[in-house]
């Protein structure tokens, strides 16, 4: 059994924010061995994480149980699997469990987690127990504010169509496979690494890369000095003979950067910066693809195309990927060659083709940088053939109160917005907290801010305003993509005449 309060012991010790206990517990958390686990019960098995960590037990031979709120293709996928996955709660779930699994989303006070808690078995988080799934792998984590999907993903794919048989763990599904998760026969395992609730704290990579780091999480962080703080930590996890990939175009990892230098650990950035060891240039985004030309991977510059994906923003996680293929002594020719015809992950800038001339996208962005990053891009592969419509979904309240401003001027980008009422998550409403709070701010004129409260008003507010040559891009991490099937039917019937 290991443990990291090694490298916490010598942390300040003022975690202030409300969920500081999840970051602190994080950095001296358990990891038994997985022949401890015994039976497995996962509450919100059909999460993206969740639904990773199962398929990864269930391919390790566990017995894994399971519980959510509805039927779903990923509930029926994990039963296929071997999972019992029961539709509803219950403290009668615990039962027959050796070993409870929650992710840090669950309010702490639902009955089930509670039932869980008292029941004097061990009960681990997310993260806890997908460490323990890969024991004797190699780790290479992506962590980062932003950007740790795309860059997972092209690395997994990369990595495969190289000949290896990487272990994997994503938040979203690859199109190539349709999977989020995999027990590879390689020795490699790539993992996403959350900084949200301090999970990155319990990896242990010899590779890493950190993208970005921005304020974010507050809730557990306090503010942006605990994040980095956090980060700081995640460095400290990272072999000693490994080596600490950064983007250099990003301020927060240009400090992240020089942290891990000065403990002795090697450092390559790359990024557009002018002192990038890898230089990414002349980045152009098409409707249904990124190309950039990167140098200082391999011999000579190469010109690489990544399909399904657009913007500047997705061409240094691309560059990430390559330079992350490298360090793993991966062929990059092959490599960047797999990107090509890349098919994308779920809810990243994801087509959901069109109706009556309007073409429906989605997006998980959900942070100001983010939701900036993917409206640039969006207007840039419409190419003035129309306008851009943005569909915000704010998830939890405490961070449409703290980046309200900061969300309105995101979404100012955008022809037309369209402001949804804020997705709770675990959180409880904040008074005077709305989806309006970030509606009113937003400096377009008027007719081209909308507020729609109602979730399900949403497809047909969108029909009257939308038309044919228009992008609407959803985003948000909540419920908002179940919409744009709908979104994309109401458009073809507004232009049709249907009622």
């Amino acid at each position: 059994m290991t443990t990291v309060k090694d490298h916490a012991e010598d942390r300040p010790e003022d975690w202030a924010a409300p969920g500081a206990a999840l970051v602190r517990s994080a950095a001296t958390d358990t990891v038994p061995p997985l022949a401890e686990f015994g039976r497995v019960h996962i509450m919100g098995i059909a999460g993206s994480g969740m639904s990773a960590l199962a398929r990864i037990l269930l391919e390790r031979g566990l017995e894994v149980s399971g519980c959510e709120a509805r039927d779903s293709l990923t509930v029926a996928g994990l039963r296929a699997l071997g999972a019992d996955v029961h539709i509803g709660h219950s403290p009668a779930h615990v039962d027959d469990a050796d070993t409870f699994v929650y992710t840090t989303a669950i309010n702490p006070r639902h009955q089930e987690f509670v039932a869980a808690r008292g029941s004097g078995k061990p009960v681990l988080r997310r993260a806890a127990a997908l460490a323990s799934a890969l024991e004797g792998k190699r780790c290479v984590a992506v962590a980062g504010t932003h950007g740790k999907t795309s860059t997972t993903s092209l690395l997994v794919v990369a990595a495969q169509a190289c000949g290896s048989d990487p272990s994997f763990a994503i938040g979203g599904n690859l199109y190539e496979t349709g999977k989020n998760a995999h027990l590879g026969t390689g020795p490699l395992a790539i993992v996403e690494a959350d900084e949200s609730d301090g999970s990155f704290l319990l990896a242990r990579p010899s590779v890493a890369v950190i993208t970005n780091v921005e304020a974010d999480h507050l809730e557990n962080h306090g503010d942006l000095e605990g994040i980095f703080r956090a980060f700081e930590m995640f460095a400290d996890r990272i072999d000693r003979a490994g080596v600490l990939l950064v983007c250099a175009d990003d301020p927060g990892a240009r400090r992240m950067a020089e942290y891990a230098r000065s403990t002795g650990l090697l450092v390559r950035s790359y990024g557009e910066a002018a002192d990038a060891d890898v230089q990414v240039t002349d980045v152009t985004t098409r409707s249904d693809a990124v190309e950039f030309t990167v140098v200082g991977v391999g011999d000579t510059p190469r010109r690489v195309r990544v399909g399904a994906l657009i913007g500047a923003h997705m061409a240094l996680n691309a560059t990430a990927a390559l330079l992350l293929a490298e360090e793993l002594a991966l062929d990059v020719d092959i490599a960047a060659a797999a990107w090509a015809e890349f098919g994308g992950v779920h809810r990243r800038f994801e087509s959901h083709g069109q109706g009556g001339g309007v073409r429906v996208y989605d997006d998980y962005a959900h942070h100001p940088t983010e939701i900036a990053a993917s409206l640039t891009a969006a207007k840039q592969a419409l190419a003035g053939s129309g306008r851009l419509i943005a569909v915000f979904q704010p998830g939890t309240f405490s961070r449409t109160q703290t980046f309200a401003r900061e969300f309105a001027g995101a979404m100012a980008i955008a022809d037309i917005a369209v402001v949804m009422d804020v997705f709770p998550a675990r959180e409880e409403p904040i008074p005077g907290v709305t989806g309006a709070t970030i509606s009113d701010l937003i400096g377009l004129p008027a007719g081209q801010v909308i507020y729609e409260p109602r979730y399900e008003a949403v497809p047909e507010r969108i029909a009257g305003v939308a038309q044919p040559g228009d992008l609407v891009l959803t985003m948000g991490i909540g419920n908002i993509y179940l919409l744009c099937d709908e979104i994309r039917d109401a458009c073809a019937r507004a232009r049709s005449g249907v009622a």
